[in-house]
């Protein structure tokens, strides 16, 4: 067990000022498997402290000095890879191959984006007017982040913003101590100055809220829910800080009857259910052209009684448990919701699934003949439940798939090049897939909307780290 008792700050791992104990639980056990200690405002204070005092020197290294604690961070993550897995394994439910391979894998692959990002970047540019724009870091930045990829949004603040020159502070969600704790064990044993990277554990209310407002904080960047995103941009206002915020989503998926139904419908469903329903970019409002929408009920309901779920100490392409007891209420409530409001149960429904009583474990479920009034096609449900919806023309699909407050990720399937680049370009979203074709590293991740500002990934999130300063041409006097 990784030490999630003590903080992280200024090189060295140290006892909270003050703190109140939380558990961490084994979502598909129940199970406490340990403690970890929350913080205080106190604790903020001491820890920003450190990343200013840090970022006094650190602001000043090279590019090359930069890239050589980047290869460092790779060689460490790379080497102790499995210990990721399992801790994600452990604290959030994701099954064991999935977690290793995935989500773990995605910070050695985010190290890997920022390294060549970083290396390509110009660190100044002559205008045509002749004057020179510098980058440089922004300076101490607040990073909060959640528990539904806890590595992958971590590694997506954290890396660039050491990348930039900037110092930070992490506060990563309570529930998901374990990775959290030991991907700072990998920043030090990568060598980074002490104080450019710092870790408090605490709530959002107590630890958030007191770096967000902190006047000491240039930045904040926030993953979570749109609620929250409000609550970290409200606190920052009075120190007029840059806020950076990776939201919620309620994404559709416009099937057109020209695609490959069997495999586009199939895919679309995996995509659904993929990390049991809880990712913000989620494909959850498939919407179905009505020339095929009886036929891709047919598929959806067969292949979506297919998936399986088991325990996610288990190898294997399964889904696992939602993370915890109000996640799961949540999924319960909405799903009932959904079949008060008349939609059709093509699979799934309330309860748990036979044999898996003891976690957090939720049947996958697919409702048909849903309108976009509903319930459950506008509120974001976090949990492996996909809503169907048909449509007549491609006009009444961009409607319905725009009519949403959010606006993170959309997708496409077609089998017409002329329609995927007419419909992409009307859609009001980060992110297109068209096909199942997604995106790589280094391509920028954000929403429209309410599902945020700024971009991670890249240069793009690179920049998102940086100030830009213009000095005129030099003239001798």
């Amino acid at each position: 067990m990784t030490n999630t008792q003590q903080f992280y700050i200024d090189g060295a791992w140290v006892d909270p000022i003050s703190a109140t104990d939380f558990p961490i639980k084994n979502p598909a056990t129940n199970d406490v498997v340990g403690v970890v200690a929350l913080g205080s405002s106190d604790d903020v204070d001491v820890a920003v402290d450190a990343a200013a005092r840090a970022f006094e020197t650190y602001s000043q290294t090279s590019k090359a000095e930069r890239l050589a604690l980047l290869k460092n961070l790779e060689e460490v993550f790379t080497r102790r890879l499995d210990e990721m897995g399992v801790a994600i394994t452990t604290e959030m439910g994701a099954p064991k191959t999935m977690s290793r391979d995935v989500q773990a894998a995605c910070g050695i692959g985010i190290i890997k984006d920022f390294y060549r990002t970083l290396s390509a970047q110009e660190e100044q540019e002559t205008l045509a007017s002749g004057d020179v724009v510098m980058r440089e870091p922004i300076g101490v930045c607040g990073l909060v982040t959640p528990w539904n990829w806890p590595i992958n949004q971590i590694a997506q603040k954290v890396v660039p913003a050491l990348a930039s020159g900037s110092t930070c502070v992490l506060k990563p969600s309570e529930h998901t101590p374990l990775s959290a704790t030991l991907f700072a064990e990998f920043i030090d044993e990568a060598g980074f100055p002490a104080g450019t990277f710092n870790l408090v554990h605490g709530d959002g209310p107590t630890v958030g809220s007191a770096m967000s407002r902190h006047p000491k904080v240039d930045m904040m960047s926030f993953t979570g829910s749109t609620r929250a995103g409000i609550m970290v941009s409200k606190d920052a206002a009075d120190t007029v800080k840059r806020v950076a915020l990776e939201l919620g989503g309620k994404s559709p998926n416009l099937v057109f009857a020209d695609c490959d139904l069997t495999a586009r419908v199939e895919a679309s469903i995996s995509e659904c259910f993929y990390n049991t329903g809880q990712s913000c970019n989620a494909p959850t409002r498939m919407l179905v052209e009505r020339a095929c929408y009886d036929e891709v009920l047919e598929i959806a309901a067969r292949f979506g009684a297919t998936q399986a779920v088991d325990d996610p100490s288990v190898e294997g392409d399964h889904i696992g448990p939602l993370f915890d007891q109000i996640q799961y209420d949540r999924v319960q409530t909405l799903i009932g919701v959904g079949i008060e409001e008349g939609a059709k149960v093509l699979c799934g429904g309330l309860g748990k699934p036979e044999g898996l009583e003891q976690g957090w474990f939720v049947k996958p479920t697919i409702f048909a003949d849903v309108n976009n009034d509903m319930r459950i096609a506008r509120e974001e449900i976090f949990g492996p439940v996909l809503v169907i919806i048909p449509f007549d023309t491609e006009d009444e699909a961009i409607q319905i798939a725009n009519d949403t407050e959010y606006g993170l990720a959309a997708y496409l399937q077609t089998g017409d090049a002329a329609r995927a680049e007419r419909v992409c370009a009307r859609l009001r979203a980060g992110t297109v897939t068209i096909n199942g074709n997604g995106t790589n590293y280094g391509s920028p991740f954000g929403g429209y909307k309410q599902s945020g500002n700024g971009r991670e990934g890249g240069i793009f999130g690179l920049e998102d780290f940086q100030e830009i300063k213009v000095r005129g041409a030099f003239f001798a006097a």
